[in-house]
C-alpha cells in the first residue's frame, strides 16, 4: 500500500499520542493501518488509534458526538481527547485500542452484549443539539451511488424495492414511533453491526460500542435493522437473532414492544437496510468487474421479493 501524505502524517500522530500515554521504553511500538478508505482512515500504534474522518464531516456535529461518547463510558468507547484536530483538511480523533470481534469465530459473537449495550444507549438521554442519526441518510446515499453506476440486471429490482418504502425510510420524512405511539427522540448508534464492538481494556475487558460517525437522535428501530434484515434474508441463524432480540428486550430496549411480534416495528427499517446493502453490493461488484457473491446475491434476491 502506497502511503499518502494523510496516512503518513496520521501514523506519526498516532505514534506521538501513544508515546504520550506510555513511556517510550515500555511502548511495544506495534503499528498498523486498520482502514484506508475515502470515508475514513484508521491507524493503530500500540494502544492508541487515530482516525481521519470523512472529508464532509462537520466539526460541530463530530464534537457533539465525541461528547456523548465521553459521557457514556460503559456503553461507548470514550475518546482520548474531547475535540478533533485538523490534518490535511480532515478531522482526526484519537481512541484507546480495543480487541474487535473475531470474524473467524462466529460461535463467540457477542449478540447478547451487543443488544444490551444498544438498549442502554437507547435509554440514555439524548443531549440537546445532537444531530440526527445518519442511518436513513446513508441508505439514500447508497441508492444515489447505485443510480450513478452502470446498470446491472440486479439494479432494477433493488430500485423497485426502494421505491416501495415509505418516505421516512428514504430520508424524506421523520421516522415514526412504534405503532400507535409517537416517536420519542432516542439516542441511536446509526450503524450497528458486530464490527462496531471492541473489548476494552483488551483482551478481557467489557464489550463497548465504537464509531460515533452516525450517532444521533432518531428512531431506535434503525439500530436493530441490520441483524433483523440478515435474519429475514436467511443470513443470520434464527437462534442468534433470538438471542439478540431477547437480550434487547430483557434490557428494556424501546425499539420493539416488550413482548409479542416485533416485526411491525422493525419491518420497514429492515427492508431499507436490505436495499442499502444490495445497492452497495452492486456498486462494489461493478467497480471490481466481478459477479455478486452468494451473500450479496441473497440480499438482491430479497429485494426482488420485496419489490414484487
Amino acid at each position: 500500500m502506497t502511503a499518502t501524505p494523510l496516512l503518513s502524517d496520521l501514523t506519526t500522530r498516532a505514534k506521538a499520542k501513544a508515546h504520550s500515554r506510555t513511556h517510550p521504553r515500555s511502548c511495544p511500538c506495534g503499528a498498523a493501518t486498520l482502514t484506508d478508505r475515502p470515508d475514513g482512515t484508521v491507524v493503530r500504534h500500540a494502544d492508541t488509534v487515530a482516525k481521519a474522518h470523512a472529508p464532509d464531516t462537520a466539526r460541530t456535529e463530530l464534537t457533539a458526538r465525541l461528547t456523548v461518547a465521553a459521557r457514556l463510558p460503559g456503553v461507548l468507547l470514550p475518546p482520548l481527547t474531547p475535540t478533533p484536530v485538523d490534518l490535511h483538511g480532515r478531522l482526526v480523533t484519537f481512541w484507546p485500542y480495543g480487541d474487535p470481534v473475531d470474524p473467524e469465530n462466529p460461535d463467540a459473537a457477542p449478540w447478547e452484549e451487543a443488544a444490551t449495550l444498544l438498549a442502554r444507549l437507547h435509554r440514555s438521554p439524548a443531549p440537546p443539539g445532537l444531530p440526527p442519526m445518519r442511518g436513513p441518510a446513508k441508505a439514500a446515499r447508497a441508492i444515489a451511488r447505485l443510480r450513478a453506476t452502470i446498470p446491472q440486471p440486479a439494479t432494477e429490482p433493488v430500485l423497485r424495492a426502494w421505491a416501495a418504502l415509505p418516505a421516512w425510510a428514504r430520508a424524506e420524512a421523520p421516522m415514526p414511533g412504534l405503532p400507535g405511539q409517537p416517536l420519542r427522540p432516542t439516542l441511536c448508534h446509526g450503524d450497528l453491526h458486530l464490527g462496531q464492538l471492541v473489548r476494552h481494556p483488551a483482551p478481557d475487558g467489557p464489550w463497548l460500542l465504537i464509531d460515533v460517525d452516525d450517532l444521533g437522535v432518531g428512531g431506535p428501530a434503525w439500530d436493530l435493522a441490520r441483524p433483523a434484515a440478515w435474519y429475514a434474508c436467511g443470513l443470520l441463524p434464527p437462534d442468534e437473532w433470538t438471542r439478540f432480540l431477547t437480550a434487547y428486550r430483557a434490557a428494556s430496549g424501546p425499539a420493539v414492544p416488550a413482548d409479542g411480534d416485533p416485526w411491525p416495528a422493525l419491518d420497514v427499517a429492515a427492508r431499507a437496510l436490505t436495499v442499502q446493502t444490495a445497492a452497495l453490493a452492486i456498486v462494489k461488484a461493478t467497480a471490481a468487474d466481478r459477479p455478486l457473491d452468494d451473500v450479496q446475491q441473497a440480499v438482491v434476491d430479497a429485494c426482488t421479493r420485496m419489490g414484487s
